[in-house]
This record gives C-alpha cells, sequence and structure tokens, in this order.
C-alpha cells in the first residue's frame, strides 16, 4: 500500500536544475521535489508520495485528510495492547 500526505509549501527554490521546496507537514520540514507540478506557489497544499510533490490540493481538502490522519493515529493508539 501506498501513502500519500498533504503539506503547505514554504519554500521554492531550484537545486541542481530541479524545482525543489520546503514543505511543512504539521510542523514537520521536509525537502521536496516540485518538479512535476507546473504551477506551484508557496503556502499552496500538495500531495507528497516518496518526496515527489504529485499533485497540488485546495486548503480544505488538504486540512480534511490532515485530520483524518490524525484520527487514525489516535485511533491506533488507543488499540495498542499495554505494555
Amino acid at each position: 500500500m501506498c501513502l500519500a500526505i498533504p503539506g503547505r509549501v514554504t519554500e521554492i527554490y531550484e537545486n541542481d536544475g530541479l524545482k525543489m521546496g520546503k514543505v511543512d507537514f504539521g510542523g514537520i520540514s521536509r525537502e521536496v521535489c516540485l518538479e512535476y507540478l507546473d504551477a506551484i506557489e508557496e503556502d499552496n497544499y500538495v500531495i507528497v508520495h516518496v518526496g515527489f510533490a504529485i499533485n497540488v490540493l485546495d486548503e480544505e481538502e488538504a486540512l480534511y485528510t490532515l485530520d483524518l490522519l490524525r484520527e487514525l493515529v489516535e485511533i491506533e493508539e488507543e488499540l495498542e495492547p499495554e505494555q
């Protein structure tokens, strides 16, 4: 199973001829390749899979997805057996 995570583009720059950027995933920032996206601007939300931004999302959809992922983590923590 593959998982792509939404994040907010905070910085765009070029590195060795590739369009790159910093993307914030709820407080954790990572370098991401933005080369596959033609029209991308800072503060856009993107879906990232294995370090590549593969699609632009509107803010509402991105925040909704992030909320769902947080809920999954909470459910998983509740279901873990105590050690």
